[in-house]
Order: C-alpha cells, then structure tokens, then sequence
C-alpha cells in the first residue's frame, strides 16, 4: 500500500482504504482497487461523466474463496473415523514399567 503513495493521491489511497474496510476486505489488492475507483470516479466528476458513475450500482466485494466454495457440489461422503485410533491408546507399552536402567534418569 505504500507503494500506491508513489502513483496516487493520498485522498484517493484514504477512500480506497476506507471503502475496502467497509468491505470487509482486508488485503492490499483490495484497497489499491477501490483507491483506483476512487481515482476514475474524481477523473469522471472533473470531465462532466459525474452523472455516469454515480447512477453505476455499487459493487460489492466477494471472496474469491467464498464464491469458489459456493459452486462446488455437496460433500456427500461420510465422516472419517478415528475408531483405530483409539485401539492405540488402550495398548500398554511391553516391558519394564516400574524399573528402570542404568541410562534414565528418575
């Protein structure tokens, strides 16, 4: 996002910021994306297009993860099981419990 400051106005990268936490973005991609909108609608009001890019529907920001979920199918496989697991830890260790060797330390 500092980079941005070399390219952009700082009033455009505040309402890129601004509008990607409203968002609930939180990445520099997205800010650096509504800093640009930001910049095209200021650019639009200065040529006389103002009444173009206000009537344009707001956009709103969808996780790339959240829609990529969204069109896969049902998981209809069952849940995976841990029952051999719990043979392991009924299984007592085999040879000396109570005494120890020369090499351990108690």
């Amino acid at each position: 996002m500092l980079l941005l400051g070399r390219h952009m106005n700082h009033e455009h990268i505040v309402a890129g910021i601004a509008a990607a936490l409203q968002a609930g973005a939180l990445t520099a991609d997205a800010v650096a994306l509504e800093a640009r909108k930001a910049a095209e609608t200021e650019d639009a009001a200065d040529t006389g297009k103002a009444d173009q890019a206000a009537s344009a529907p707001a956009a709103t920001v969808t996780s790339l993860t959240a829609r990529r979920l969204a069109q896969l199918p049902v998981d209809r496989r069952p849940l995976p099981s841990v029952a051999h697991y719990d043979q392991l830890l009924r299984r007592r260790p085999s040879g000396r419990q109570g005494s120890t060797s020369q090499g351990e330390v108690q």
